[in-house]
């Protein structure tokens, strides 16, 4: 029998979620209601007696101080109308899963299968009385349709007997999931209809690759003899479309690109990936000689760098773009818990150390009406800041550094880079901690989650444009308690050495992860009925595909199964064994007995036809606009300061934990009062040392509409600079880089993709010059292809994007370097030339301008500043140092002034600079290898003579005056703005999100 727990707040008691949702509604909608209340609904699908429901209710479902609760009868009363959301069937439902467990240890009895929790929240609005705007509502504010459902009810329609019925009835299937077989002997039309249908994402040439193999008389006989037909199975099918998908085979960067330069040269470069990105880090790795500090690159869930001679650190960073388009709260919680499963999943695992985070989103201000299924960009802004937020503040892992963008094309699909650090001996049971192996007869162990149609299609749904055929079954639902306990587990079963291998069940679920893992024995042997199941009904290649989270696969040696299994049952983590490691040569699945897949694996595995690539670069013929100088250069900087992409993003930053594990030196916010803006982060792994980790990242798609050449070489600049700006070792710093583009396949709906794709040829040129210039290895990085919008005539492509991420060392913490100014009477100094370089500038973009002359590296000289600015931090000449980047000179200043609570007296004519005659270019050119410094008055001599021969110039002081006054190139007095209004003009614009 079901029962339908009603919860909510006393009378007098402060419904805070009412009160947000009546305030977004306004913000959002426009829609003006007195009054909006909310009460929490549970379905308890399982037997319980009266006194047991009775004690549920009034136990863990409710607190009797501040709420009151009904059982089978409404709770809802005083309102004009009722909006009841839950989940829909098949959906994870964390909430539930949790009452369930209370239940269980409450009455000391387990659910039977099929039984479960589901949970449900009733908004009940005063002075809502029209239907169809309640409905608009529920479908463009409460709930996501493609993950819930929800009812709508008048005060009048509300049964007093029963109240509402529940919005997600569980799910069961009472008949044998069924496997289906298909003839892939068909005409060309009728196979690219089977991938449009299934969402496989597989163009015509692979679909006949697959048609070709399956027809192959060998593999006919083969699959005859163990007991398939000639047809292949949609679990064969399925299997292969998630690894063959653009999301894990980069089937564009691993593409033959034929590239024909501005001048009419061609080329043929057989895969972007090899050519350049692994070419620079052999190239580095090469030059760097006996000092190289890469351990794994390339070959793990996540790159390996020397820490000192007993740890190591491990970094990724992923995306997850597409999910977080369709439901931003989901999708951004599962890019956040996912790549923390990348550093678990590295070597033989890893402890996590800290989070970063990067988003890219249109102006959550926008007015303008979108197109079909596209999400407000407020609503994606706040979706996805507190998915991140729950799933790194759950997990009890720091957020230490990250940045947000804003450009109205992220409207088609938003961006969400989610990174995460980890820690790991150098040596375990003797043997590199940062190696593994599967070996013959190991059994295939699944620990954690189970397994839900959440995810399902997820690594083909992003290998795609947002379209209006983007499945509901596609977006993941994260638990990080439940994958935070799986963590402490795997790490006490890592150092008692029970496992011989492990990685996460990200991308394609069980046949990723075993898939992949069973490259190392050359096969597998995997039951599928075998797996523990969220609820019956699933189908096997739903079994065998879903992305449902927290789950890790294991490779478990025999003699050290039975303690694995007891460690997990001991420490409440289900663990599953479901088969075993072969040398078969075979990606065989089975279920209840019958196989049901049986794929060559050298066919799955490598059987993907290379993509060819048309590109073509052509430079636009962009001009310099033609704007005055303004007359009041101080409103100027104010504009500048309110700006997006540079104001203050505190709001979101106080959301994250970047404190627990208490290791945290420099924090995102610092200066004077704790809100200034930190370049990058410094963390301390060691509670016993000195020693730090430092992170920094780059990112600048604003200079990609010039050129991403120069885009790239910028974003390089940027996170390095960011990174020495703290102290971070320029000789032990690691890159990873993170494409995220917009479709670059020539095609009919695609008419620029040899454009784009020459774009992305001229970024990765550009990725390979700088790293080996500045001798930065790639450990690892990842790319997202289809980062577009398209339904009937609507399309919106992303600017190309790349975030580059930095990671090292700094041998000594207490020698880390701030941004805000620390004394008066310290002296400013500018290293670096400024040159007429605002192409792409914040400062064009306030009057709607591009420009031509986008901002250019030069890495020779950036290094010998970078080396000469870590040895004078090294020597304690350095008391403040901050980048130039968005704004330029003009915000730099202001930023550390306000930061460290002391004016600046800054002299124009001391700026070096090359071709610069205007002083609002020179305050707000975004020249690169630019840093602000400041220096005790007693350290000057040391520090010029360290800068001897390098651009360094003094340009001003610190002063006790609360304001930054800058006198122009006639010394006249060209900004006087107090610290105050400075603050304020950059702290108000996202104060409120």
């Amino acid at each position: 029998m079901a029962f339908r727990i009603v919860v909510g707040f006393k009378p007098g008691v402060k419904d805070a979620r009412g009160e947000r949702v009546q305030r977004e509604l306004k913000e959002h909608l426009g829609l003006k209601v007195k009054a909006v209340r909310t009460l929490d609904v549970y379905t308890v699908d399982t037997r319980l007696s009266n006194e047991e429901v009775e004690k549920v209710a009034a136990g863990p479902f409710s607190d009797p101080v501040i709420q009151e609760y009904a059982i089978n009868k409404p709770l809802a009363d005083d309102f004009d109308m009722l909006i009841e959301v839950g989940y829909r069937p098949g959906v994870t439902d964390n909430t539930g899963r949790t009452a369930k467990e209370a239940i269980q240890y409450l009455t000391g009895r387990p659910f039977a299968a099929g039984e479960g929790v589901y949970t449900s929240t009733q908004y009940l609005f005063s002075g809502l009385t029209d239907k169809a705007l309640a409905e608009k509502v529920a479908r463009d504010f409460l709930a996501n349709g493609l993950i819930q459902r929800w009812t709508i009810l008048s005060a009048a329609e509300l049964d007093p007997q029963t109240g509402v019925p529940a919005t997600v009835p569980k799910v069961v299937s009472d008949t044998a999931p069924a496997v289906t077989s298909m003839n892939l002997d068909i005409p060309d039309s009728e196979l690219l209809e089977i991938s449009r249908q299934g969402m496989l994402a597989l163009n015509l040439e692979e679909m006949a690759c697959i048609q070709r193999h399956i027809a192959d008389p060998q593999v006919v006989a083969e699959r005859e003899r163990i007991g398939l037909g000639a047809e292949l199975t949609d679990v064969e099918l399925e299997a292969i479309a998630q690894t063959w998908s653009e999301h894990c085979k980069h089937k564009i960067f691993s593409a033959k690109v034929e590239y024909e330069d501005q001048e009419g040269n061609r080329e043929v470069i057989d895969s972007l990936f090899k050519t350049y990105i692994m070419g620079a880090t052999a190239k580095v790795r090469e030059n760097l000689g006996d000092k190289d500090f890469c351990l794994s690159v390339f070959k793990d869930n996540a790159g390996v760098i020397e820490f000192n001679s007993d740890w190591s650190v491990v970094f990724k960073v992923e995306t997850h773009n597409s999910p977080s388009a369709l439901d931003p709260y989901g999708g951004a919680l599962t890019g956040i818990v996912g790549v923390n499963r990348d550093g678990m999943g590295t070597g033989m695992g890893a402890r996590l150390i800290f989070n970063t985070d990067v988003f890219c989103f249109a102006s959550p201000f926008m007015k303008k009406e979108l197109p079909a299924r596209l999400l407000h960009p407020r609503r994606i802004f706040e979706g996805v800041v507190e998915g991140v937020e729950h799933g790194g503040n759950k997990s009890g892992i720091p957020t230490v550094n990250g940045s947000i963008l804003f450009d109205d094309r992220f409207a088609g699909k938003p961006l969400v880079y989610c990174g995460t650090a980890s820690f790991m001996p150098r040596m375990l049971n003797g043997k590199p901690c940062h190696e593994k192996k599967v070996q013959v007869g190991d059994h295939i162990v699944m620990t954690g989650g189970r397994i839900g149609k959440d995810g399902i299609h997820g690594a083909t749904f992003s290998s795609e444009e947002l379209h209006e055929g983007s499945p509901v079954t596609a977006v993941q639902i994260g638990d990080p308690i439940t994958q935070r306990k799986m963590f402490d587990f795997l790490i006490v079963a890592r150092d008692r050495g029970l496992y011989n291998s492990i990685t996460d069940n990200g991308a394609g679920g069980l046949s990723s992860s075993v898939g992949e893992m069973g490259e190392d024995t050359g096969g597998f042997e995997l039951h599928l009925d075998r797996a523990p199941l969220k609820y019956p009904g699933l189908r096997p290649w739903e079994i065998l595909i879903s992305e449902a989270q927290e789950r890790m696969t294991l490779a478990v040696p025999p003699d050290k199964l039975a303690e694995l299994m007891e460690l997990a049952a001991d420490m409440d983590v289900e663990a599953s064994d479901l088969g075993v490691f072969t040398d078969s040569g075979y990606f065989h699945c089975l279920y209840q007995g019958k196989t049901v897949a049986y794929l060559s694996m050298e066919f799955i595995h490598d059987g993907l036809p290379q993509m060819v690539l048309s590109a073509k670069w052509q430079p636009k013929g962009l001009e310099e606009p033609v704007l005055m100088q303004p007359e009041n250069m101080g409103a100027e900087l104010h504009k500048l300061l309110s700006r997006l992409n540079i104001c203050s993003k505190e709001s979101v930053v106080r959301r994250y934990d970047h404190e627990v594990q208490a290791g945290t030196v420099i924090k995102p916010l610092t200066g004077v009062t704790n809100d200034g803006p930190s370049d990058a982060a410094v963390f301390r792994p060691l509670l016993d040392s000195f020693e730090g980790v430092v992170v920094a990242h780059g990112i600048c798609p604003n200079y990609s509409d010039i050129d991403t050449y120069h885009m790239m070489a910028c974003a390089i600049d940027e996170g390095l600079r960011n990174y020495v700006a703290v102290g971070g070792n320029v000789d032990h710093v690691a890159g990873l880089d993170n494409f995220c583009w917009c479709d670059p396949v020539q095609s009919e709906k695609t008419p620029d993709g040899a454009y784009k794709a020459a774009q992305l040829v001229r970024a990765n040129q550009a990725l390979y010059d700088y790293c080996v210039a500045f001798g930065v290895p790639l450990i690892s990085g990842k790319d997202s292809m289809k980062n577009d919008y398209q339904i009937g005539e609507s399309k919106i492509s992303i600017p190309p994007t790349v975030l580059f991420s930095v990671i090292g060392k700094i041998d000594d913490v207490r020698k880390a370097t701030s941004m805000d100014v620390k004394r008066p009477g310290d002296l400013v100094y500018l290293l670096g030339m400024t040159r007429d370089e605002l192409g792409g500038s914040e400062y064009y973009a306030e009057y709607g301008a591009l420009g031509r002359n986008v901002p250019q590296v030069d890495a020779k000289q950036a290094l010998l500043r970078y080396r000469t600015l870590n040895q004078a931090q090294q020597q304690g000449l350095v008391a403040s140092c901050h980048d130039l980047s968005d704004g330029g000179l003009g915000v730099a200043l202001a930023e550390a002034a306000f930061a460290g609570g002391y004016g600046l007296d800054i002299d124009l004519k001391a700026v070096p600079a090359e071709q610069v005659k205007r002083e609002d270019n020179l305050l707000f050119s975004e020249s690169q290898s630019r840093l602000l410094v400041t220096v005790h008055p007693q350290d000057r001599e040391a520090f010029e003579e360290l800068f001897v021969g390098q651009c360094c110039s003094l340009i001003g002081t610190v002063c006790t005056e609360q304001t930054l006054t800058i006198h122009g190139l006639q010394g006249q007095l060209l900004v006087d703005e107090s610290l105050e209004t400075l603050k304020e003009a950059w702290q108000a614009p996202l104060r409120e999100m």
